[in-house]
């Protein structure tokens, strides 16, 4: 019952007391006058509301919904049994309280649905602490804290604003973003999005994004929009019950009425009652419930599960499009690739190759290049006794410096050259990266290879993808041709194109998408500004919703919270359940419906038939459709026990 709202359960309380006065009245003896009257208050206890409905329907002249149909069913078989005075209320009653037993039904499953979606929507604190000159905490509004504020960020309290650890050390709950349950180490230096909870110990974290720009605001922001954008089908079903609704309550008034005239006409008798009951019974079979019902909610239960997942998508529409997808692009820094270089290998010449390693991690730690920060990652434990001195960076060649007397210069082939050292070439570098020499007293000493590393799961996502049913794996990238299909041969992506420009890659796109076959759609996957272009153009974006640019974020349909290509085989796979899931419930809505409709119009189809075929149906459509919710992700190789 906790899971209830306060309206569930007065709907609740009311079904319980009807069922319990309809089976007393169905089982009494009673007659006449009392019984209509009992009859009438379980009547008016169960189905108040929708007669209320379907009086404002008419007030607001829109009047073709389902509570109309109810309304004029049930006081119709209401209005035979008085006319024929047989006292038979009870089918009267049961179809309105069936129909609001399916109807609590529908709620409870879009409540459940939307729980899900609204644990996201608390990710984003309304507060954000502020440490005072004399030491104290104050709270202010997380809108009023500039970019290079230093917030701190309590064991228990969620990170309001996007930042970087400058004081601390504590492990991270990035369920709410990233959909993952292992908690994340984090110290000083590390970025920290907003909505992870600190587990731990006390943080302090200078922000360097506003409020309105940080993760969790943009992810309520998605949320909240996505909603907006309806797919096919939900178009489909909107346009249907526009049309279907008007058209069965005139084919129900032609049922009441031309057959009786006919028959009036033909000499014979017109049996007013039977017609009139077999068009109330047509009505009830004719409501559209458990199409209306539970083809949205069919998509909202998988837009949830996929946030359960930490993929947001930004509509239904996209969850549509990404089943039918058979050509996925990919850009690789960033995306399939770390976009942050690591030591790939060492070859030393003279020494050995921890020492290698270990002179020129001494060295760049007084740079501030990339490649230099990847060498001091490689070898931390750098030696306190080591005496550091002359220091010398030169500009697009490298740096040299006194290492306990002797001068070591590191840098690239210009910078050998510059210093009149044979740079030795290894058989073993037959590989893609950047080649880091190292001299000793201008002895060349040997190189060391630094690369962009591979994300773990990248070459699971696309063993995955092709497993999804996607058809083409292709890669675009502004990288060198070489280290392109090097990427390319090691995860087993079909095509690749290299040297990109930005321009470049919309152009590629383009062109993939004037080959494709009608149906089918293409994706593009990416982080950077310079995809912002091609993710808007393509017929899907992803974007990496962790490390990715606002720009990336912004132009794309659906986003991956912690940037891991496996989720679009998650995503994938959800939307693909959630679309054969959306045409069961059509087909078995429908073909029941009609059914029920050709045996109705016969007679041969009662008021009790009728229920099923509206309530029944609906209740089964509905809990079909809460399946989306419960899509298990595609498991990382590593993770598996």
């Amino acid at each position: 019952m906790g899971d209830l709202s306060d309206k569930q359960k007065k709907t609740l309380l009311r079904i319980v007391c009807s069922i319990v006065m309809t089976a007393v009245l169905a089982l009494s003896h009673l007659t006449g006058a009392l019984l209509f009257v009992l009859y009438m208050c379980d009547y008016l206890l169960i189905g108040y509301d929708i007669l209320i409905k379907a009086f404002k329907g008419i007030k607001n002249r829109q009047p073709l919904d389902e509570c109309l149909l109810m309304s004029i069913a049930t006081i119709g078989a209401i209005a035979l049994a008085l006319y024929e005075r047989s006292g038979d209320y009870l089918e009267a009653v049961a179809v309105m309280l069936f129909y609001q037993i399916g109807e609590w039904f529908q709620g409870y499953a879009v409540g459940k649905s939307r729980r899900h979606i609204g644990e996201l929507m608390d990710i984003a604190p309304d507060r954000a602490n502020i440490e005072t000159e004399g030491g104290v905490l104050e709270q202010v509004d997380p809108d009023d804290v500039e970019i290079g504020t230093l917030i701190v960020v309590q064991p228990g309290e969620r990170i309001p604003i996007d930042g970087v650890i400058r004081e601390g050390e504590s492990s991270l709950d990035t369920s709410s973003l990233t959909g993952e349950s292992m908690p994340r180490d984090v110290k000083p230096g590390d970025e920290v999005a907003s909505g992870c909870i600190n587990q731990s110990g006390m943080l302090r974290i200078e922000t360097t994004k506003e409020f309105c720009e940080s993760t969790a605001s943009k992810v309520m922001e998605l949320i909240e929009d996505a909603g907006m954008r309806k797919s096919k089908s939900e178009q489909f079903i909107t346009r249907f019950a526009r049309v279907y609704t008007p058209a069965v309550v005139i084919s129900a008034l032609a049922l009441a009425v031309l057959p009786p005239v006919v028959l009036l006409l033909t000499g014979n008798e017109p049996g007013w009652g039977t017609w009139i009951y077999r068009a109330l019974t047509f009505l009830v079979i004719s409501c559209p419930c458990a199409l209306v019902v539970s083809i949205p909610l069919s998509f909202f239960a998988g837009i949830g599960g996929a946030s359960r997942q930490g993929v947001l998508v930004k509509g239904s529409n996209y969850l549509e499009l990404l089943a039918k997808t058979s050509t996925i692009v990919f850009d690789k820094t960033g995306t399939l690739t770390k976009g942050a270089f690591e030591v790939k290998a060492i070859h030393p010449d003279v020494i050995e190759p921890h020492q290698l390693l270990h002179l020129a991690s001494h060295v760049e730690r007084y740079s501030n290049h990339p490649i230099a920060n990847s060498v001091r990652l490689a070898y931390p434990d750098e030696a306190d006794e080591c005496v550091i001195e002359n220091v010398e960076e030169i500009p697009g060649h490298g740096i040299r410096a006194g290492v306990n007397g002797d001068d070591i210069a590191v840098g690239n082939a210009r910078l050998m050259d510059k210093m009149g050292a044979e740079v030795h070439e290894c058989e073993l570098c037959t590989g893609s990266g950047t080649s880091l020499h190292v001299t000793i007293n201008n002895k060349y000493a040997g190189h060391i290879v630094i690369a962009d590393a591979m994300k773990p799961h990248s070459k699971q996502a696309m063993a995955e993808l092709k497993k999804c049913g996607v058809s083409k794996l292709v890669m675009l990238t502004g990288d060198s041709e070489k280290v392109a299909r090097e990427v390319a041969l090691e995860l087993g992506i079909d095509e690749v194109y290299a040297n990109l420009l930005p321009q470049d890659k919309v152009a590629r796109v383009e062109e993939l998408l004037a080959s494709k076959r009608s149906g089918e759609n293409l994706a593009f996957v990416g982080d950077g500004i310079n995809d912002a272009p091609v993710l808007a153009r393509s017929d899907v974006g992803i974007a990496m919703g962790a490390m990715g640019s606002d720009a990336a974020i912004e132009a794309a349909d659906i986003v991956l919270m912690d940037d891991d290509p496996l989720k679009i085989a998650t995503a994938i796979r959800i939307s693909s359940k959630c679309l054969r899931i959306v045409r069961e419930n059509i087909w078995f809505a429908i073909g029941v419906k009609l059914i029920c409709l050709l045996l109705g119009a016969f007679g041969i189809a009662n008021m009790w038939a009728a229920i099923f075929a509206d309530v029944g149906v609906m209740v089964l459509a509905v809990l079909n459709a809460i399946r989306c919710m419960f899509i298990k992700g595609v498991k990382a190789e590593d993770d598996r026990s």
